[in-house]
């Protein structure tokens, strides 16, 4: 009755019970991941990033399998880098706002100190 009264309940409600397909995953484009793959390789990153040390000839002969699994260790790898990046961030900006209002003697070890802190460092992940 209340589907009736307001359309966008019903809108809602008509979308829930749709049942998900499995449809399949668009096709990769692997030359271009293959490309990105290359430009890892001449940073000299490919070992730290993937953890495979890879030439360029290598790369040319990977499997398209082989391919998307490099690339997703690598787009894992740039994730992980960039919310590292962020958190140090956001603990500099934190601790210096605090910093107005009380009186820090060393940030910096607050800040390792925070940083090291398992508890804050996976809820700020």
């Amino acid at each position: 009755m209340a589907e009736q009264n307001n359309p966008a309940l019903a809108e809602v409600m008509a979308l829930l019970e749709i049942e998900p397909t499995s449809a399949p995953e668009p096709a990769a484009d692997i030359p271009a991941l293959r490309e990105q793959l290359a430009i890892l390789v001449n940073t000299g990153k490919c070992k730290e990033a993937i953890g495979v040390n890879l030439s360029q000839g290598h790369v040319k002969q990977l499997d398209p399998k082989d391919v998307m699994k490099y690339y997703k260790r690598n787009e894992t790898y740039v994730g992980s880098k960039t919310t590292d990046s962020m958190i140090e961030n956001f603990l500099n900006l934190s601790i210096k706002a605090a910093g107005w209002v009380v009186n820090i003697v060393d940030a910096d070890a607050l800040k390792n100190e925070l940083k090291n802190d398992f508890i804050i460092s996976i809820e700020m992940s």
